[in-house]
């Protein structure tokens, strides 16, 4: 009865979470395209390998994420080509593309209908040209995070603007600020508090260390996209010398011995007494490591790259190695054996921080968790949660690209004569 007054009976809080949809990886990307008709199986890699090659998505893992110019393109495309890059357009014409090679249309009439236009039915590409307006390129790369924050995409890359009091640190004459924003920040990770957390960090000044004994040039302290740096100022070196900070190193207490120590980098650990190949250890943008001409082995602390010794080296190098430049990971904490799989549970290192795993499936350690007090339960339910969400049973591994799913076996397990694979 409109107007009737409804009496509350019982309330119930429920609490709902959903998570976002995952990010695409190189094979849903194509099952994607197929799905929307667009590219054949003979284009797919070389769609893959162009919105790679150009910065268009970095991988993170088997994941694909969007760079910040991949937006600002899209963007241009969308304001003054957008019939030209339209799903279903684009489907239409790899049709085309097919019937032109099935020799069922006329190569020549459809290029002219794609550039001069189809009697009003399709705007051409010279006529859309033509027609296109003065772009703003500054208004095309400008992204609004929050009021008063912008990011912006230039030349070296994306940062954020903010504008204030001219006379405050870090601002210029007109009030403009300009905030570096870390490598490998994807762009869903840059929320309004992550661009405060990163506008209200202390600011790192330009300033001369000191003068390098080597060579007699002024070391200089500097911030850059990839965080704070030092910079061998040889003004006559066509790429002056640079080394980043260590992680472990603030800019608050950088010493100029510690500057010198990085711009000596790479350092001769020693001679391959097999090859006689000089063993370096440097650091890189995934992290510590060592050369032996071509060959590479990752390190687990960048504190080794200056206390590690020849004995030492050569120990690593004589360890398997396993994709790129990573060795197998010396265990960090070993919580015994899972009741679920019956394996060994044990933490270690990794490219992408610490994790868990039980030689058949790995789950990430939260960046909240403190490992030297995180419980051997813990440890088992983040990887129960991880087989889960992978569709494993315990003790199953991940099927590996054209390869059946594969069950490890426990030690202590009883394996019957006949079923082990013959080495």
């Amino acid at each position: 009865m409109v107007g009737q007054k409804l009496k509350a009976v019982e309330v119930v809080a429920k609490d709902h979470q959903t998570s976002p949809p995952p990010r695409y990886t190189e094979a849903s990307l194509v099952k994607a395209l197929e799905e929307d008709g667009i590219g054949r199986p003979s284009t797919y890699a070389a769609i893959l390998s162009t919105i790679i090659n150009k910065g268009y998505v970095t991988k993170r893992g088997q994941a694909l994420v969007p760079a910040w110019i991949a937006f600002t393109i899209t963007r241009f495309l969308e304001e003054n080509f957008g019939n030209l890059i339209d799903y279903a357009f684009t489907a239409q014409m790899e049709e085309d593309l097919d019937k032109i090679a099935a020799g069922e249309l006329e190569r020549s009439a459809w290029l002219k209908s794609f550039y001069f236009g189809d009697d009003g039915k399709l705007i051409g590409l010279k006529a859309t040209v033509e027609n296109l307006g003065d772009s703003d390129p500054r208004a095309i790369n400008s992204i609004e995070i929050k009021e008063g924050v912008t990011l912006r995409t230039g030349k070296y890359g994306p940062y954020i603007e903010i504008f204030g009091d001219p006379t405050a640190e870090g601002h210029d004459e007109n009030g403009r600020r300009i905030v570096n924003i870390p490598e490998g920040l994807a762009p869903d990770e840059l929320t309004p508090e992550k661009a405060q957390e990163l506008i209200d960090a202390p600011i790192i000044t330009d300033r001369v260390m000191g003068v390098d004994p080597a060579t007699g040039f002024d070391i200089l302290f500097k911030d850059g996209r990839y965080g704070p740096y030092v910079l061998l100022d040889d003004e006559h070196a066509p790429k002056p010398k640079t080394a980043s900070l260590f992680k472990s190193m603030s800019p608050e207490t950088f010493s100029l011995e510690e500057a010198i120590k990085l711009l000596s980098l790479p350092r001769i650990i020693g001679k391959d007494p097999e090859s006689e190949i000089d063993i370096t250890a440097q650091n890189g943008k995934f992290g510590p490591y060592m050369l032996k001409g071509k060959e590479s082995r990752s390190l687990q602390t960048e504190d080794q790259i200056f206390d590690l010794d020849l004995p030492g080296a050569l120990e690593i190098f004589a360890q398997p190695k396993y994709g790129g430049r990573r060795t197998a990971a010396t265990p960090l904490k070993e919580f015994g054996e899972d009741p679920a799989s019956g394996l060994a549970v044990v933490a270690k290192s990794g490219q992408f921080g610490l994790y868990v795993t039980d030689g058949a499936v790995n789950a990430t350690v939260p960046k909240d968790e403190n490992l030297e007090e995180m419980s051997a339960d813990t440890a088992f339910e983040l990887l129960a949660i991880r087989r889960e969400k992978l569709g494993l049973e315990p003790g199953e591994a991940p099927a590996k690209a054209g390869k059946p799913k594969k069950k490890l076996v426990s030690k202590t397990k009883v394996v019957k004569a006949g079923t082990r694979k013959k080495k």
